[in-house]
């Protein structure tokens, strides 16, 4: 095609690679502001459930999904048995651990976990005391879904031998090791309750800005491709080599 004194004169081979990459990007760029688009639903899902009085736990709930962004409560007595605690949780620039204590909801078998807060750690790393309170309580707090890290360096058969202090916590590997039902949900003890230790919980609230920015990267990705593309394949007329 005679541009001029140029034309242009595409190489299939050049024009796979650099087509194929500019087309990477350019779905790349579309899944990030799918993302975003996704980001922009939970905060707004967070936003009014978060306005909802909380959710009083009794029976077995089917999903924990109903639950996320939502303040919970429970009615129960805690139990010893079953209390672990979290390995390296910081807290006013100290390590220390998490103390997470089962709560046996009145009027049936299920179980909610209560992260019942922060406990610091000895020069050994070994914890402090964590009492369990007794008597029938009510227990009120931001609901939370634990996940495994990305990497877990321990796997789901080393829960047996973890003892009392756990690497990370999920609810499945809670269920498997201690044999009891289980709300989906953990509940953040509020900071203002009774037995509990240290406790500032961050909010959480989903930000779409990074793949905003990520979906101009991949874009401008496959506009500098295809100006490469460009700037090879248009020839000066008699020449076999790209523009000079």
């Amino acid at each position: 095609m005679p541009i001029g004194d140029y034309e242009l004169k595409p190489r299939w081979l050049l024009t796979l690679a650099l087509g194929g990459a500019a087309a990477l990007c350019v779905a790349l760029g579309f899944w990030q502001l799918d993302r975003a688009e996704q980001k922009r639903q939970e905060a707004a899902q967070l936003t009014e459930r978060s306005r909802l009085p909380a959710h009083t736990l009794s029976a077995l709930e089917p999903s924990a999904e109903p639950l996320r962004y939502r303040r919970l409560s429970a009615t129960g007595t805690f139990e010893t048995e079953g209390q672990i605690l979290i390995e390296n949780r910081h807290y006013g620039g100290q390590n220390g651990y998490h103390v997470v204590t089962p709560l046996r909801i009145d009027g049936g078998d299920v179980r909610v976990l209560v992260n019942r807060g922060w406990i610091p750690a000895d020069a050994q790393g070994r914890p402090g005391p964590a009492p369990v309170p007794g008597g029938v309580r009510t227990v009120t707090g931001e609901a939370h879904i634990p996940a495994p890290p990305a990497i877990a360096l321990a796997g789901p058969g080393d829960v047996s031998t973890w003892g009392d202090r756990w690497p990370y916590l999920t609810l499945d590997l809670y269920r498997d090791r201690f044999g009891v039902p289980v709300q989906p949900a953990v509940i953040l003890m509020d900071p203002g309750e009774d037995g509990g230790f240290a406790r500032s919980w961050p909010q959480e609230m989903p930000k779409e800005g990074m793949h905003l920015g990520y979906a101009i990267q991949w874009f401008a990705f496959s506009a500098i491709a295809m100006l490469i593309w460009l700037r090879l394949s248009v020839r000066r007329r008699g020449s076999q080599g790209g523009v000079a």
